[in-house]
């Protein structure tokens, strides 16, 4: 418990949350990992309902790199809920054993709780990745929804995340006894209501909805560039390896995540964007 508790007042000291346009930066410890962020509001009429974590703490002597992306809809209030509490759900004993594990379970309980918690937090919803760098060492990265995650290596893309589309879970989506529909509009949504299949929170489709993660893992070594953390305002309009390319221009990551917002609204993105770059070496 103690350590738990020890876990929370770092976290908690973190910088990071929601901006209709902002941008920072910071950088390892003990690691030469750096990273910046670049947050810009999309066209619609509502608040910014993106919310990010961008930092390093250090726990039981390791340093961590946490960063993560929540894309909210219909409201902030379920990505501000994981912001506070989706990594310290993570972080615990278990996760040092098995983090495979701890994040999956995480994840279940978070949107337990988001549920339990809907009276107070509304009916919207949020999608999530979110990425773990141990020691500068070893990546674990998981995602529902369709924020999304890419690593470079050797300027070859790899995406470390998995969609969560309607048309791609349609089977899982009907056997809930849910459907999937391009109307209104040309996106495949969940009862005609929302653009992905999984997802935190969306209390109202949930029966229809799953909220497990994908999680995959990867090694940090002498190839691995960088890695990217974006809202689906800037994949809509542009590629991973776009995307990739475009980071890699400069070594300066939050000189990467503004080129990339800059470049997302050239192309006209109209959704809320957020972009986190981490720079493993350089």
């Amino acid at each position: 418990m103690d350590n738990l508790c020890c876990f929370n007042s770092v976290y908690s000291q973190f910088v990071g949350g929601r901006s209709s346009c902002s941008s920072g930066k910071g950088r390892g410890n003990l690691c030469p990992a750096r990273y910046g962020f670049s947050l810009v509001k999309g066209k619609a009429n509502h608040p910014m309902e993106d919310y990010h974590v961008a930092q390093f703490i250090t726990v039981h002597g390791r340093e961590l790199g946490l960063f993560a992306i929540y894309d909210g809809h219909l409201g902030d209030s379920v990505p501000a809920y994981l912001q506070k509490h989706l990594f310290p759900n993570i972080l615990k004993d278990e996760f040092w054993s098995n983090p495979r594990s701890s994040i999956f379970k995480a994840y279940e309980k978070t949107d337990q709780a988001i549920l339990s918690h809907s009276p107070d937090l509304g009916r919207g919803g949020s999608t999530a990745v979110t990425a773990i760098l141990i020691n500068g060492q070893k990546l674990w990265v998981a995602n529902v929804g369709d924020s999304r995650a890419v690593l470079s290596k050797k300027g070859q893309e790899m995406q470390m995340s998995v969609d969560h589309e309607p048309n791609a879970e349609r089977e899982s989506i009907e056997d809930r006894g849910g459907f999937v529909s391009n109307m209104p509009g040309d996106v495949a949504r969940v009862n005609g209501q929302l653009a992905v299949s999984r997802a935190f929170g969306d209390k109202n489709l949930k029966t229809h909805l799953r909220s497990d993660p994908d999680i995959r893992n990867a090694n940090v070594d002498s190839d691995t560039e960088l890695l990217i953390l974006a809202s689906d305002g800037l994949w809509k309009v542009m590629t991973n390896q776009e995307a990739v390319d475009i980071a890699r221009k400069t070594k300066d990551p939050q000189r990467a995540a503004k080129h990339l917002a800059a470049e997302a609204l050239k192309r006209e993105s109209k959704d809320d964007i957020s972009i986190i770059v981490v720079r493993f070496k350089g």
